[in-house]
């Protein structure tokens, strides 16, 4: 059984706007491409830069949490590494997050931007090395099936967007819910070997249009109404080395062919 890429994203700041590629390199032991690389803690998060630990969710600006989060458009460039920001009735802005001015700066920015909804104080940190701020401490890569948001879709009555479930690759070709079932196989995205991890448990932050940034649907009540469970999408693990580009095959477990 096999699928393809249908798009590629990565999402430098954590819980902020997915920038859509054409093809990404993929290694073992090492984070998703400029994904995740930074995050705002909504308050002390507990992190240290010296010592990177798994920080939950709950301790950064993130959709579960702040629905206005997604009011904010941003867009970093990698070769300049400038991350420019927009949102309605707020300046557009430009700052170099690996500098600490240009943290301050995005995150003055943004306590502006969320006002009353943000705990704070924020404060843009940044992962050293191949960390990343992701919401498992071993999801290294997650991939959605747009079949099965699709099926979910068509139980629900709407038209999801499957933005929401913001992937790093999102694969078209397989049956709904088959990725379910793969948990610990070995797979080929593209030209990287991947072993699948979990399912991705869902939270709130699915609920959130990523363009109105309201909170207009319950999605994960939907799943588990629907299927029984609140997963959508899998983690996976490289195992060697390769290149994922727009159209590569993503090939499923053997026996699941």
């Amino acid at each position: 059984m096999s699928g393809h890429v249908a798009a590629i994203f990565r999402h430098p700041v954590k819980g902020f706007t997915p920038e859509p590629l054409d093809r990404v390199r993929l290694a073992p032991g090492e984070g998703f491409p400029h994904d995740r690389r930074w995050a705002v803690e909504n308050g002390p998060s507990g992190f240290d830069p010296k010592t990177p630990a798994f920080v939950p969710k709950q301790r950064f600006t993130v959709l579960a949490q702040i629905e206005r989060v997604a009011a904010a458009r941003t867009r970093l460039n990698p070769e300049t590494g400038v991350l420019h920001a927009t949102a309605p009735g707020a300046p557009e802005i430009a700052v170099r997050l690996s500098d600490a001015a240009g943290r301050d700066a995005f995150s003055a920015w943004l306590t502006g931007l969320l006002g009353d909804d943000a705990h704070g104080p924020l404060k843009v940190v940044e992962a050293p090395g191949e960390h990343r701020f992701t919401d498992h401490p071993l999801g290294q890569i997650s991939i959605i099936n747009l079949a099965s948001v699709r099926d979910l879709g068509q139980k629900m009555g709407v038209d999801l967007d499957p933005l929401r479930f913001r992937a790093n690759l999102y694969v078209e070709g397989w049956p709904a819910w088959v990725e379910n079932s793969w948990t610990g196989k070995a797979m080929m995205a593209g030209w990287a070997a991947v072993q699948v991890f979990k399912p991705i448990v869902r939270c709130a932050a699915v609920n959130v249009d990523p363009t109105t940034a309201r909170r207009d649907l319950d999605i994960t009540r939907a799943l588990f109404d629907a299927y029984g469970h609140m997963d959508c999408g899998v983690y996976v693990r490289v195992t060697s080395a390769g290149e994922v580009g727009l159209g590569d095959a993503v090939t499923a477990p053997a026996e699941a062919a």
